[in-house]
């Protein structure tokens, strides 16, 4: 029987907040049953095991961070989008590492049809880079070098990675403006 007061959806907020605390991997049901007050089984009736509640948890996550991501670039378009795209993506991970440590994930492709969130993510991408004129393959390609520029960015600015006296932000905004530059002369053409 479900203990009173645990929910699925109260257990997998407070993994949320337990990742931005102590991060993504230190998340364990043993972790989040002490939040609670309870043993480790007690949340099992709720989840059937640590990789659900992180599958779930990254849902979450992902769906808060496309939530940000559309009211950011909605009415916007080009290097105007890119921007915003780019802002609220960073500030984001800035905000909950933990959380944002858990959209980049690997999900069972038989559960990603059953996430609106991630398919909001793949509309909204691909929509404001059609606005750049691409097509496939090349919306694929400019999807993966915007993700990992902006992963990259992300993790290596969290862990103090950038140890040059440039401001950060400064150095983000210019990697951002070379990416719209990459956009706008994107090789067509040339996928395979």
């Amino acid at each position: 029987m479900a203990r009173a007061g645990i929910t699925v959806d109260r257990l997998v907020e407070a993994a949320a907040e337990l990742a931005d605390e102590v991060g993504f991997e230190n998340v364990t049901l043993s972790a989040l049953a002490r939040r609670f007050g309870v043993k480790d089984a007690s949340l099992y009736s709720h989840v059937k095991n640590l990789q659900e509640l992180r599958t779930r948890l990254a849902f979450l996550a992902g769906a808060e961070l496309i939530d940000l991501i559309s009211a950011a670039v909605a009415g916007r378009a080009g290097k105007d989008a890119l921007v915003a795209f780019a802002g609220a993506y960073r500030a984001y991970a800035q905000r909950h590492p933990g959380r944002y440590a858990a959209t980049q994930i690997r999900i069972d492709q038989s559960l990603v049809a059953e996430a609106p969130a991630l398919r909001r993510t793949a509309d909204i991408t691909y929509g404001m880079l059609r606005a750049y004129g691409l097509d496939e393959p090349d919306l694929t390609d400019a999807v993966r070098l915007l993700r990992s520029t902006f992963h990259g960015y992300c993790v290596l600015e969290a862990a103090g990675g950038f140890g040059a006296s440039r401001d950060v932000r400064e150095s983000w905004d210019r990697a951002v403006d070379a990416l719209h530059a990459a956009l706008v002369n994107w090789p067509r053409g040339q996928g395979g």
